[in-house]
């Protein structure tokens, strides 16, 4: 299921074309993102949605996702993490699973630059964990109009899904994603070569090799598991104060089921787990045809829509 997810060629027939918008997040870097805005700004919430490793604002759960939340009623930010959709020139550094910053610039420039009333963000795999550790931030600071947030199969344990990533029947997703890295790496020591060398990364095989040879030490971290430990966001689930819906499945080849063994998820009323048997990593396909199919991208909208006091 993980594969068809992700190899399945869709349509979004009724998703209106995005406007492109740029999103300073810190005095370096802009985020691209891609917006669909309804006819009045302030009479809709907003859903920004964030992908996983190695996507963009293009991949299909980002645009299923989209086309949903829009005709829902939401205005939607199909949100490209920093040097991600084609942007490495936008920043002088990497995108990384600790860079929930980032994320947060975007809600809070929403939030008071636009001043819209109700914004929610929902993250896939790797932006899971970035949207829940934003979530833990924010904590009881979180302003008001920031109303919840969604996790659909979040990295939230970095060392184990790491570690899960190099068990031998995952080697087609870890091929997969070292050569992307290993691609971006390329494109931006060619753009910034002062800032980045490649020295090592002949050596790297693995999503932890990596970490620990590039992400690492050019994004201010110890090693693979200083990075792992600070950007893991199951240390911070305990102080999340808005409405949260974490989805997963049980069958997931990339977030090992037992890191959901949380006290945190059990205990933070705020927090709604809910784990299906089978759905691979983000795949979610159901056997209904129709909008049903790709399952998630409807848990995440109906979540979104409970919460708010707009689409009442």
């Amino acid at each position: 299921m993980t594969i068809a997810g992700a190899l399945w060629r869709r349509k979004f027939p009724t998703l209106p074309a995005g406007e492109s918008r740029l999103f300073r997040v810190d005095d370096v870097t802009q985020a691209l993102g891609h917006c669909h805005w309804h006819a009045d700004r302030h009479a809709h919430p907003a859903l920004v949605v964030l992908h996983g490793l190695e996507g963009s604002s293009e991949s299909g759960y980002m645009l299923g996702t989209a086309e949903k939340a829009f005709a829902a009623g939401f205005h939607v930010v199909r949100l490209n993490q920093r040097t991600c959709g084609g942007t490495d020139h936008l920043s002088p550094t990497l995108y990384h699973s600790g860079r929930s910053a980032d994320i947060r610039a975007v809600l809070m420039e929403l939030v008071e630059r636009d001043a819209l009333p109700e914004v929610y963000a929902a993250g896939f795999s790797m932006g899971g964990n970035i949207v829940l550790k934003m979530a833990g931030e924010f904590a009881d600071a979180t302003p008001p109009a920031v109303r919840g947030f969604v996790a659909i199969a979040p990295a939230m344990a970095l060392a184990a899904c790491a570690t899960a990533l190099e068990a031998s029947e995952n080697f087609i997703y870890e091929t997969r994603f070292v050569r992307g890295l290993k691609r971006r790496m390329r494109r931006k020591a060619k753009l910034f070569p002062k800032s980045f060398r490649l020295d090592g990364m002949h050596r790297v095989f693995t999503v932890r090799q990596f970490d620990d040879v590039i992400t690492a030490p050019h994004s201010g971290f110890r090693d693979a598991e200083d990075y792992y430990a600070q950007s893991s966001a199951d240390q911070l689930l305990a102080k999340i104060a808005r409405p949260t819906l974490i989805l997963t499945a049980q069958d997931d080849p990339v977030v090992p089921f037992f890191t959901f063994d949380a006290p945190a998820i059990r205990e933070n009323p705020n927090i709604t787990f809910l784990a299906t048997r089978h759905g691979g990593h983000c795949a979610f396909i159901s056997h209904e045809s129709g909008p049903e199919r790709f399952w998630a991208e409807n848990r995440i909208v109906e979540f979104c829509r409970s919460q708010s006091q707009l689409l009442a």
